[in-house]
């Protein structure tokens, strides 16, 4: 089709034609749509996950039945004293005169109540070196943080006055400051700057201002209409600040690169000799419609999140499909009115020393010369990239996936970590001690007190924990927490393993034998496992509902059967490799110093899950996208090798730039401090950076050219299937070429 009018069917197609023709309405109706659902969302405010609303288990009946009591548990802080040598015990005076020291000064800053002196509580090591001041933080504990700053002063101030011992100070809102102090500014840090580099690297490949931020700013507004949106949803779904921190990093990834998959192809047509409005009908019967199928795939594989049952994770999965959704329909019906009513100006502020890039047909020297190699010997190329890629993940067989301790996650940077060691050391399991909520029709029974009295040494006596049990009553609620160090401490399997006999033997033998008493034990080690436990159940689930409706779309977009089963098998490779590397660096510390990352023995347990839910939507986007043009360069009339040549190359540029895109942005968060989030900035980059090079560089053409004319096979039996490909060939029958002729385009 040259510059006459012909019509295009489909979904894509139309939209971005009713948008070139009314544009002013187009862009009217996205601005209005991104102010409505900020308004509405900010005033309809944010609901957040309860700690309730967590998991399932016994965790999430423990923290059901303190918010049903209306009982707030304040933070908890601990000032440990403790001998720097074997000379001073907790009976010595100088010893005693510290305590007292500790306490009084605690006390006056007027932020804490309920001190308790460790020769009281019994909180006394075993070898008399060390010693336990434990008190409360007034006020909210969610904001416990921001108060406790007077206490620690006070701490820091009794510790110049004993040069024989160490006084520090632990607990949840002294380890909320020091965090918050250390790595708070990181997460805002990495957020911030993901969009100048996104914008720094489409200057880049575009060459011209205009063009670079046309990406970044339908991004951005879709992220915002989204978080107003978030506001809504939380209603009926809560949110949280870590789904708005996912939700942040994908809608700026599909977001720019849904826009610039679509740009780049329109410019591509207007510097073949097209005009714009036939530019602009060709990207959208194109591009657009590959951004359709590739934002419903990705939007099919967030919502495998919501199969967890974990609270967190279905709230980054809705709001990871959201804006996913949000992106894609901004970038099929705005984008084509902002590119019709800039025409030309699109190529305004043109950057100095950067060539132009137009999308035309210029030489692609790097990528036209590795396919030509592909295609000539496509058997070795599949066995060399399949056994480098299976290599690569090899290291996955032996993942082991934890919830990182303090020390693995931060290392020993911070002084609180080494007082947490020192804590765990000399009282095992008594900076995360289980927590043992009883519910009783009257907790001060003769029957309840006795099972209760019978818990605590059996608890001992049992060897899950060497004491001592702290048990506290709220007689008007008929509750009773009861505070149960275990034995392991940091050591998760060990902890793990008392837990078990507190779960299994002590708690049946006990509190179990009274009528109407119900005994859910939580705390870290019992939420780390009633977390892992319905992590592990959802895995299949997650995989099946994300690998078969994934397979179902590619089956329908493109009516192949072997388009659909390869797309799937070259995603799961992408993915093992990234598990693969995760493993050799962060479990075994292979390279990890490269990253500026250790081997902590791990991989954080959530983490497998996420990755495989965000690549295996995030890939697809380059998939579809080559595929699409795969397909519709045969459907002109070339060739399957032709077709593949000439999709592959004629993409190169845009997913180069788009992968540069991800992995710059992942990156970023492989830079913070926290061993976590460089697991999965890491991860992702790695991920993309394999699928855009080697999958879809490599193994894809290889592989379609190994099967030939099988790639297109679609059984009769299927034919009654619902027709999704839109037959998107607007432009005139491309001559065929040699496979010794690389076509001139762009990378």
């Amino acid at each position: 089709m040259g510059n006459g009018d012909a019509r295009v069917r489909g979904l894509a197609a139309r939209a971005g034609g009713w948008s070139a023709r009314h544009r002013w309405a187009a862009v009217g109706i996205w601005v209005l749509f991104v102010v409505l659902a900020t308004g509405l969302g900010s005033a309809a405010g944010r609901v957040d996950v309860e700690d309730s609303e967590q998991l399932k288990g016994e965790t999430s009946t423990a923290a059901g039945i303190i918010e049903e009591a209306g009982i707030e548990e304040p933070a908890s802080e601990t000032v440990l004293v403790q001998a720097k040598d074997d000379g001073l015990t907790s009976t010595d005076t100088d010893f005693r005169s510290a305590v007292s020291a500790v306490m009084t000064a605690v006390e006056r800053t007027g932020e804490v109540t309920d001190v308790t002196s460790p020769y009281d509580s019994g909180t006394v090591s075993e070898d008399g070196r060390s010693a336990l001041v434990q008190f409360d933080v007034r006020g909210d504990p969610r904001t416990a943080g921001e108060r406790i700053e007077p206490v620690l002063e006070a701490v820091a101030d009794v510790q110049k006055e004993h040069d024989s011992l160490r006084i520090e100070e632990i607990g949840g809102a002294s380890m909320m400051k020091t965090f918050d102090d250390a790595f708070g500014d990181d997460f805002k840090k990495a957020e911030y700057s993901a969009v100048p580099v996104a914008l720094g690297i489409l200057l880049i490949a575009f060459g011209a201002l205009v063009a670079a931020l046309l990406p970044v700013a339908l991004a951005i507004t879709a992220i915002v209409a989204t978080m107003g949106l978030m506001g809504l949803v939380s209603h009926l779904q809560p949110m949280s600040d870590t789904a708005n921190s996912v939700m942040l990093l994908v809608g700026l990834a599909v977001g720019v690169d849904y826009c610039l998959f679509y740009l780049r192809r329109e410019r591509e047509e207007r510097a073949a000799g097209r005009d714009a409005r036939t530019a602009l009908r060709i990207a959208a019967a194109t591009s657009g419609r590959a951004i359709v199928v590739s934002g419903v795939t990705v939007c099919v594989a967030m919502a495998g999140m919501l199969f967890t049952g974990i609270a967190e994770f279905e709230a980054m999965g809705l709001a990871s499909l959201m804006v996913v959704a949000v992106a894609m329909v901004g970038s099929v019906t705005v984008l084509p009115a902002l590119l019709s009513l800039l025409g030309e100006r699109v190529e305004k502020g043109r950057v100095p020393f950067l060539r132009r890039r137009t999308g035309g047909r210029n030489d692609s020297r790097f990528w036209s010369a590795v396919l030509k190699r592909v295609l000539a010997r496509p058997v070795l190329s599949v066995v060399v990239a399949t056994g480098a890629l299976l290599a690569v993940a090899a290291p996955a067989l032996g993942m082991k996936t934890e919830n990182l301790t303090l020390d693995q996650e931060f290392g020993d940077s911070l002084p609180i970590v080494q007082t947490y060691n020192r804590v765990n050391e000399a009282f095992p399991g008594g900076s995360e001690p289980a927590e043992v909520v009883v519910k009783a029709d009257d907790i001060n029974a003769p029957e309840v007190k006795a099972a209760l009295a019978d818990f605590r040494e059996q608890a001992v006596g049992s060897g899950a924990s060497r004491g001592p049990v702290e048990i506290k009553l709220h007689d008007q609620q008929n509750l009773a927490f009861v505070y149960v160090p275990l034995v392991g401490g940091s050591d998760q399997d060990a902890a793990g393993a008392s837990l078990e006999k507190l779960r299994d033997e002590v708690r049946p033998a006990t509190l179990g034998k009274v009528d109407g008493v119900e005994a859910p034990i939580t705390g870290q080690v019992a939420g780390n496992k009633d977390f892992n436990d319905q992590l592990v159940g959802s895995v299949v689930p997650v995989f099946a509902f994300v690998v078969v409706f994934a397979f179902l779309l590619m089956l329908l977009s493109f009516r192949s059967l072997t388009i659909a089963v390869t797309s799937i098998a070259l995603n799961l490779l992408s993915v093992g490799a990234a598990y693969g590397i995760l493993v050799a660096v962060f479990q075994h510390g292979w390279g990890a110093s490269l990253v500026g990352a250790e081997g902590v023995g791990a991989i954080i347990t959530w983490l497998p899950l996420f990755l495989f839910v965000i690549l295996f939507g995030l890939s697809m986007d380059y998939h579809v996208f080559v595929v699409s043009r795969i397909r519709e360069a045969r459907t002109r009339g070339l060739g399957t090798r032709d077709a593949i040549r000439h999709g592959v190359v004629t993409t190169a540029g845009v997913v180069t730039s788009a992968a540069v895109i991800m992995v710059a942005v992942f990156a970023i968060f492989g830079t913070l401090s926290m061993q976590s989030m460089k697991q999965m900035g890491v991860g992702l980059a790695a991920a993309v950076l394999i699928d855009a090079t080697v999958i879809r560089g490599v193994l894809l053409p290889a592989v379609m050219a190994l099967l030939g004319e099988r790639n297109w096979y679609f059984p009769k039996w299927l034919h009654r299937l619902p027709d999704l490909t839109h037959d998107e060939a607007p432009a005139a029958a491309t001559p065929r070429t040699r496979d010794d002729e690389p076509e001139k385009v762009p990378v």
